[in-house]
């Protein structure tokens, strides 16, 4: 246990969520994925969290693995061709975590969502959360356009909208 992210942890609330991500800002992310999704036939959710509940924190759960429950609790594998990304930042951690569903995971890896990830924690490092995500779902976007082209008349399947948790 880190004594450090504890205190991060018990200090982040919605509060200073709602300071990086305000309204307009989260209109930005919401048009800008439903923009991104037009070019291509995944479906993108981005997802920020203040901090860690206690229990979790106390027992030292990453941003990866509660990554992977944000995933699945938001339903983002249920997609018709298994293209579902999830964009996830624990704000007390300014960590960023994509997950990939499995059509899309097999085809890219890793290595290139770590990068994406990296590239959005060094804007967040400076305070710039709005260009952060927005860079980032429109990288994602390109890696997705040269895998799952768009389809006419694709449904929607997941809501564009950020999820604040």
């Amino acid at each position: 246990m880190n004594p450090k992210r504890v205190m991060r942890h018990l200090s982040t609330g919605r509060a200073a969520v709602r300071r990086a991500f305000p309204p307009r800002t989260l209109d930005a992310i919401e048009r800008a994925i439903r923009e991104t999704e037009a070019k291509h036939n995944g479906q993108i959710r981005f997802a920020v969290e203040a901090a860690l509940e206690l229990v979790p924190l106390l027992a030292g759960q990453t941003a990866q693995q509660r990554a992977l429950e944000v995933f699945s609790r938001l339903r983002v594998w249920d997609t018709e061709h298994n293209n579902g990304v999830l964009i996830y930042l624990l704000l007390a951690d300014r960590d960023v975590e994509i997950v990939a569903d499995r059509g899309i995971h097999v085809r890219l890896g890793t290595e290139i969502w770590e990068a994406i990830c990296r590239e959005m924690e060094a804007a967040f490092r400076e305070g710039r959360f709005e260009a952060g995500v927005l860079a980032g779902i429109h990288a994602v976007g390109e890696h997705l356009s040269r895998h799952f082209p768009p389809r006419s008349g694709k449904p929607n399947e997941m809501p564009d909208s950020p999820v604040m948790l």
